[in-house]
C-alpha cells in the first residue's frame, strides 16, 4: 500500500481476503474492547460506552478489519468504521507511531469508495 494512501503507516498490511477471514481477525477487537488493560489499543464497545465513541477510539461493534499486519505481531490494521454511512463506511487506520505510547485510530478515506478509488481499484 502507497504513502500516500496512508503517509503515517510504517509497517506493511495485507488485505484479508474473504468474508470469514474478516470475522476471524475482527474476533481480537473483541478481546481489546473487553479487557481494561488493552485500552492502549483503543478499542470499545459503543453499546457499553458512558458517551459516544469517536475517533481515535475505534467502535468494535460497529467495524470490520479488512486489512492486517503482515509480520506477527504488529498489530496494525485497517477497518471499515461503519459509525458514518452503513453503505459506505469509512476507512480507518491504527496509527502506532504519531504518539508511541497508545493507538490512535485516524481516517485514511472518508468512504471506501474513495478509498477503493484511491488505490485504483
Amino acid at each position: 500500500m502507497s504513502a500516500e494512501v496512508i503517509p503515517w503507516f510504517e509497517d506493511p498490511l495485507v488485505f484479508v481476503s474473504n468474508p470469514e477471514q474478516m470475522e476471524f481477525e475482527s474476533r481480537s477487537m473483541d478481546m481489546f474492547a473487553d479487557d481494561p488493560r488493552c485500552a492502549f489499543f483503543r478499542e470499545a464497545r459503543g453499546s457499553t460506552a458512558t458517551e459516544p465513541l469517536e475517533l481515535p477510539w475505534l467502535d468494535v461493534e460497529q467495524a470490520v478489519l479488512v486489512a492486517v499486519n503482515r509480520n506477527p505481531g504488529d498489530d496494525v490494521a485497517l477497518a471499515l468504521d461503519y459509525r458514518t454511512e452503513p453503505a459506505d463506511p469509512r476507512v480507518v487506520g491504527s496509527d502506532f507511531w504519531t504518539d508511541p505510547g497508545l493507538c490512535r485510530w485516524r481516517v485514511v478515506a472518508p468512504t471506501f469508495s474513495a478509498f477503493a478509488a484511491r488505490l485504483g481499484l
